[in-house]
This record gives C-alpha cells, sequence and structure tokens, in this order.
C-alpha cells in the first residue's frame, strides 16, 4: 500500500503551522530531535527551536517556534542558495528546500521589478524562515509520500503596513506564487496563507482536491498565532502583536514569513460574532492501495519550417529544463507542401507563460495552439538494483498495484557501462533478466 499525504489548510498555511502539524503527528521518527540533528548540518548559528502544546479553539495543536538569539545577516536568493547547497543534507532535501525559496525570490523579483540574484528576502530570509522550509523538506524526505493532496487555499483580506509601504492582504507574492492554484478568501480579515506556505503548498501538492480515500494512520494539528478566535482579548492581542508572523517572544521581530513592522488588519473593526475555524493546520496520513492515474495536463504545439534542426533540439532541452513534462517533435506538411516540425509539449497549467516564453523567444513561431488534455499514467517507482559488477536505477511500473512493466534508467545505466567497459545493451539484459528471474 503507498502513503499519501493530504493538507487541510483550511485556516492558511504558513511554515510554522507545517512544522507543528508534523511534530503533532508523533510519526515516523519525525519530533524535535529529529529536526535538531539534522540542522546542525545546516551552517547557521544564533537560535535554537522549540514546541509546546497550544489551544485554538477548542482543538489541542502544537506550536513550533524558533527562537532568534543573535542578530542575523540580511541575506539574499544567491546567499541562501549557497547556504543549503553546503549544508550536510541530504540531496532531496536541498533540492526541495532551494525550490522552495526560488519560487518566493522569482516572485519578488516579479512584483519589485528586480532580477533574481537582486531579491532581498527581509524576513523571509531571516533564520527563522530558513528553518522552517528547512524542517518542512526534512520532515517530507522523511516521510517520503507517494503522492500530496490539499485542499484548495484560503488567503484572508484586508491591509497590512509593512517596510515598503501598505500593501493588500492577500500580499502580493503570495498571489503571484499561487498562480494557477485554486484559491478562495474565506472569510478571514486578515492574511492567513504567507509567501512561505504559498511556495511550501506550491512545491509539495500534486493534487488540490477533497481528501482522497484512504486508511488513516497519522493526524496532525500545527497551531497558527490564534487570530481567527471569536474571542475579543484574542483580537485585543493580535491586535498588539500584528499578524502571525510576530508572535511575541517567541519570533525575531524579523519574522519568518512575510514582511518586517506587519501591523494588525486594517479590518479589524469588523465584529466578533463571526464564526471561523480554529487557527490550525491539519495534516492527514494515510495508505491507500488506490491509484490517482488520470490528471489535466496542456498540449501546446506550432509548425515551424524554417529552422534549424540543431535550434528546435536546444528548444527542447530547455522545454524540458523549465519544467514540460515531455516535448517531442512530428513531421508534418503544411502549405504549398513544404516539409516542416510540429513542436509539441505537455506541461501543467503553471508552467504554461514559462513554456510558450521558450517557445517565442527560441523560435521562429508566431503562434501556438493549447489543448487541455486527459493524461492516464501507472503508478511507478525507482528501484536501485545491484549487479554483480555495480548498481543502476531501473523504473518499476505498476497498474492497480500489480506490477506491469520494468524500464531500465538509461543514465544510470551508461554510466555503470561506461565505468565497467561493458556495452550497454548488456547493462540492460542484465536488469531486465534480474526482475524476470523474480
Amino acid at each position: 500500500m503507498d502513503k499519501i499525504l493530504y493538507i487541510d489548510c483550511f485556516s492558511g498555511i504558513s511554515g510554522d503551522m507545517m512544522v507543528g502539524a508534523f511534530l503533532d503527528m508523533q510519526y515516523k521518527g519525525i519530533d524535535l530531535e529529529f529536526f535538531q540533528n539534522a540542522l546542525y548540518g545546516l551552517e547557521v548559528k544564533g537560535y535554537s527551536i522549540n514546541a509546546c502544546k497550544k489551544m485554538r479553539g477548542s482543538i489541542m495543536a502544537t506550536k513550533f517556534n524558533v527562537i532568534v538569539e543573535e542578530q542575523q545577516p540580511p541575506r539574499n536568493f544567491e546567499a541562501i542558495k549557497c547556504l543549503v547547497s553546503g549544508a550536510r543534507l541530504e540531496d532531496e532535501v536541498k533540492k526541495t528546500v532551494i525550490k522552495m525559496f526560488s519560487i518566493i525570490a522569482e516572485a519578488e523579483a516579479k512584483i519589485h521589478g528586480t532580477k533574481l540574484q537582486k531579491v532581498h528576502f527581509h524576513e523571509v530570509g531571516a533564520v527563522d524562515s530558513i528553518v522552517d522550509i528547512v524542517c518542512v523538506a526534512l520532515a517530507i524526505n522523511k516521510l517520503s509520500p507517494r503522492a500530496i493532496y490539499s485542499r484548495s487555499i484560503p488567503l484572508g483580506s484586508g491591509k497590512v503596513n509593512t517596510m515598503h509601504g501598505v500593501i493588500p492582504v492577500p500580499a502580493p507574492a503570495t498571489v503571484e506564487i499561487l498562480t494557477g492554484l485554486p484559491v478562495y478568501g474565506g472569510g478571514f480579515d486578515y492574511e492567513v496563507t504567507t509567501p512561505t506556505g504559498a511556495a511550501i503548498i506550491k512545491t509539495l501538492a500534486d493534487y488540490f482536491e477533497d481528501i482522497p480515500e484512504m486508511t488513516i494512520e497519522s493526524v496532525g494539528n500545527g497551531a497558527g498565532a490564534a487570530m481567527n478566535t471569536n474571542h475579543l482579548e484574542h483580537r485585543e492581542q493580535h491586535e498588539q502583536q500584528g499578524h502571525r508572523g510576530q508572535q511575541g517572544q517567541n519570533k525575531h521581530q524579523n519574522h519568518l514569513e512575510h514582511r518586517e513592522n506587519l501591523k494588525h488588519p486594517a479590518n479589524s473593526g469588523k465584529k466578533e460574532e463571526q464564526t471561523l475555524p480554529p487557527d490550525i493546520l491539519r495534516l492527514i496520513v494515510g495508505t491507500t492501495t488506490a491509484k490517482k492515474s488520470e490528471d489535466k495536463v496542456l498540449l501546446i504545439s506550432t509548425n515551424i519550417d524554417d529552422a534549424a534542426p540543431e535550434i528546435i533540439g536546444h528548444v527542447q532541452e530547455m522545454l524540458l529544463s523549465y519544467g514540460a513534462l515531455d516535448c517531442w517533435t512530428e513531421p508534418v506538411f503544411m502549405k504549398k507542401n513544404r516539409l516542416a516540425s510540429k513542436l509539441c509539449v505537455l506541461c501543467k497549467n503553471e508552467n504554461i507563460d514559462d513554456v510558450m516564453k521558450l517557445i517565442f523567444t527560441g523560435t521562429s513561431s508566431l503562434g501556438v495552439r493549447v489543448q487541455e488534455i486527459s493524461r492516464y499514467c501507472l503508478d511507478r517507482a525507482i528501484k536501485k538494483v545491484k549487479l554483480p559488477y555495480g548498481e543502476a536505477d531501473v523504473k518499476i511500473g505498476y497498474f492497480r498495484g500489480k506490477q506491469v512493466t520494468v524500464s531500465p534508467e538509461y543514465e544510470s545505466c551508461r554510466i555503470l557501462a561506461e565505468c565497467t567497459g561493458k556495452p550497454l545493451k548488456e547493462v540492460y539484459r542484465d536488469l531486465i533478466l534480474f526482475f524476470s528471474s523474480k
């Protein structure tokens, strides 16, 4: 049976809420000690972490805190990327962390009209943000779910004061990051989903829908800043502390999640009688035998009759590196029987802008066709096989839980063949024989 994770973000999402929810589950060794030991590999000093139980409404949840004990240097995207790349962490963890920060940096660069390398993160680059994002990546790597699901994302509303002046809620970076994903207001008159939370869910979630069929194994509740209770004293506390990012003495004033000096919402004068859910993020881990075989993707195509083959080949490589799921060419005859190449690209909706930009700037195409299509895929897994002369990877395809295909992975087979001097086809043959003998 396969493990799946459901992110139930009915009151929004932030980095500390995600980490708190993982701690609350007490599942598969994901605890405070696990995070502390792993964080030793991150060359950052002057902070400590702890967790405590907090009531949110009538529900007990875990609040994760990063206590900043020394002033931290300002960090831009390149500094954070360098820091993470040099950390003593697993490669998959580093990859996830860098992807989350790059999503935030790209959004900020677009909003402020600057280059990616010049983006300064302010609070999002502070040590508590780095710790939150690294902890989320560590937990996901430890859990290794086959698929991650999420409900639609609530955003909140209102206005906040920041170092850049008054900005609307949801923050411009949050909206930019969540482009292409399902969102809604949620009835909150303050920020509930932060840029960091948005980057986390964009990186992790495979599907946005109701809780899928599963057998629940564990549930964890991560506590937010208790802003959405119906009690006046909590509202007054919120007005003193600001948004979720400024959580009293447990957070440095340059908080992880959003902006420096983020104040209470402009709409705080609204009546308190409205009913809102408790300020928690719920994570649900379960197992399932059901396979998600269908998804919706975009098929983008264009006919090109005046480009050299090497130009089209280069564009194909770039498209794949920028998130295309697949890319190929087909020979076609155009008007006046001119031989041409039909460039076809499969991509997800959130990657369409990058794909079209590459096609229009990299080829002579004046237009593209876009279709939404259904795609059915086998569930698959990569397995490392030990042969007498070395290791290589194979891709296993499953249909309704049963193995139906075995395909050697070219790159690992090529490396093994070059290291041992064996013909590539012999490596392929030995891998197939290994599985056929089982």
